[in-house]
């Protein structure tokens, strides 16, 4: 598998953890507990977490379209890898801090927990590589 082909599969990737976005506010009961704050901060969280999935769209859909681009490791496109595996560093390290057990009741949560987590460290050493300059021709 050549490394653009990777960087499509990566891309699609994105999009996946997008799917186990899309439950967090429902998992985390973001209505209720979000609804004892003033209306301004719970815009503000919901803001928030519109340019998180808005990042991750981007990523996802920069990669698929982009992806022979990004293999070809111009200064551009290793400067992307190196935001995106920032990013998804920063998420990974986020990790160890947030404590998300209470919330993981049920095997599949937990399954999916540590597939999420697998993600993140793929994504931070891949794009991290790539804007290293490893497996650049």
């Amino acid at each position: 598998m050549e490394i653009k082909d990777i960087i499509l599969v990566l891309g699609i990737g994105h999009f996946l953890i997008l799917i186990a976005s899309a439950l967090v506010p429902f998992k985390l009961n973001w209505k209720e507990d979000l609804a004892v704050l003033s209306k301004l901060h719970r815009q503000m969280y919901w803001v928030y977490g519109g340019y998180v999935v808005l990042s991750i769209v981007a990523f996802g859909l920069i990669c698929i379209f982009n992806a022979a681009e990004i293999a070809e490791g111009s200064p551009l496109a290793r400067a992307l890898c190196a935001y995106i595996a920032l990013f998804w560093g920063i998420r990974f390290a986020l990790q160890w801090v947030f404590d998300a057990r209470p919330f993981l009741t049920r095997w599949w949560l937990r399954v999916g927990y540590h597939v999420l987590s697998g993600f993140f460290v793929a994504f931070t050493v891949i794009f991290g590589g790539l804007a290293l300059g490893y497996w650049i021709p």
